[in-house]
């Protein structure tokens, strides 16, 4: 019985502990790092959309007056010598701002690129991690299924064997099993308790040897259910 239970304990420590866990774990918590990058990028890069579009009219607006100007100074409808001087400086004024709104757009343009290619380098990350998380999370299906499998076999086993124990010998054991770390009962094997491996001596022995073999015999260091062998040292 405790080999069994043992087993079990075992196989839902392995199933607590598989590694496919852990990392599932940095990986989830990694995707959403990604994924809140992500979300932050594409709002900048929705504003930085916006700010290029009204730059790129600026540019626009600036640049239809100046040709309008040009085209009033071609035709020689302006013959007023201030007056064509006032023109000929606002052109210069004009060519001056053109040159700075294309500098504004220029580096927002670039801004807006570098935010792009950030976003679709993080989208890649997130991508790959999306498949990552997948295969790991088959995996770890997988051997949960193969746990369940063994587990299942063995809590057959177990069930076949608690209906041969008398009931107040199954509720000590289980009751020891809560208190001792999963070990309600171990093997005397070469004079030495399993559970804590506390040695007997020669008295102690010899009191365990007279016993009946059906009488439960206990620990007297840790009080776990002895069970004798003929490996026991009696």
């Amino acid at each position: 019985m405790q080999e069994l239970d043992s087993k079990l304990d075992a196989l839902r420590h392995q199933a607590a502990n598989l590694p496919e866990v852990a990392e599932l774990k940095e990986l989830t918590a990694t995707r959403g790092e990604l994924d809140g990058r992500v979300r932050d990028l594409r709002v900048q890069v929705d504003d930085l959309t916006r700010e290029q579009r009204k730059a790129d009219a600026d540019v626009e607006q600036v640049r239809t007056r100046r040709v309008r100007d040009q085209q009033r100074l071609d035709s020689g409808a302006v013959s007023h010598p201030k007056e064509l001087q006032r023109l000929q400086q606002e052109m210069v004024s004009l060519d001056r701002r053109i040159a700075e709104l294309e500098d504004v757009e220029l580096e927002v343009m670039e801004k807006l690129e570098d935010a792009q290619q950030e976003v679709a380098t993080l989208e890649e990350q997130l991508a790959e991690t999306d498949r990552r998380i997948a295969e790991l999370t088959e995996a770890r299906d997988a051997r949960m299924a193969g746990l369940r499998e063994q587990a299942g076999t063995i809590r057959t086993d177990r069930a076949a064997k608690v209906g041969d124990m008398p009931a107040d010998l199954l509720a000590l054991y289980d009751r020891l099993r809560e208190q001792k770390g999963g070990v309600g009962a171990a093997l005397l094997r070469a004079r030495r308790c399993g559970g804590c491996s506390l040695e007997l001596n020669s008295a102690e022995l010899a009191d365990v040897a007279k016993k009946p073999s059906d009488e439960v015999v206990r620990c007297d260091e840790c009080g776990r259910i002895l069970v004798r062998t003929g490996e026991s040292g009696l």
